[in-house]
Formats: structure tokens, sequence, C-alpha cells
């Protein structure tokens, strides 16, 4: 496997940079939850999307992976999902009305997630065919 672990690299960083934001909590004086304040809420749901969506796509990634499905499909799927989550998550985790970045960040996140369930599901039927 070559292609999966390097984007689940990068997606480990990214979701680094949004945990860290998370510790903003300190300078709210918050330790736990968003105790009311809006724009903690925003950057605590930017870090729980995306520990929310990736993890599933990573792993339908690997099984896709494992089973030979092309380098440009998985390199395709790699990229929109690494853009898709950098939206959504500078969306709600560094600005207060970003809402392109949310829009267009959980749609490519939602595609992804779409064609890794489709592709796994048509490579998963091959098991019941009769031969």
């Amino acid at each position: 496997m070559i292609v999966t672990p390097f984007y689940a690299g990068l997606l480990a960083l990214l979701f680094l940079l949004l945990s860290a934001r998370v510790s903003l909590r300190r300078q709210t004086g918050i330790t736990l939850g968003d105790g009311g304040d809006a724009r903690l809420l925003r950057v605590i749901r930017g870090h729980g999307s995306f520990a929310e969506y990736v993890p599933l796509i990573l792993v339908m990634m690997v099984m896709l992976e494992l089973d030979r499905t092309s380098i440009y499909v998985l390199h395709a799927l790699g990229i929109a999902l690494l853009i898709g989550r950098a939206l959504h998550g500078y969306a709600l985790s560094f600005t207060q009305r970003y809402k392109f970045g949310r829009i267009f960040g959980i749609a490519l996140t939602w595609v992804v997630l779409a064609v890794c369930a489709v592709l796994c599901i048509l490579k998963g039927m091959r098991g019941f065919a009769i031969t």
C-alpha cells in the first residue's frame, strides 16, 4: 500500500491542527464542552466532524487499495477528501461565516464517502457471484 498511507498522514496533520484549535478552551476558561461560547462550539464541531467522517473513509480506501483499485481513483478520492476536510475545517475552526468552505467541504466529503461505499459494495458483490 502506498496511496492510502500518504493521505492518512496528511489528514492526520490536519486533524492535529484542528485538535490544537480546540485548546481555545484555555483562553475562554471553559474546561469541558463549549460553555455556550459560539466560537468554541464551531471549533469543536470542526474537529468532531473530521473525526466522524475521515476514519470510515480511510478504512474503505484501505480496503479498496488492498483490492488493487486504480491508484488514480485512490488519489482522486484522497485529494478530494483532503480538500473537502481542509475547507470544512477551515470554515468552522478559523472563520465566523465562511459558508463556501462548509458547504463545498461537506459536499466533497459526502461524494468521497458515497464513491468509496459504492466501490466497496461492488467489489464485495464479486464474492456473491456464482461460478
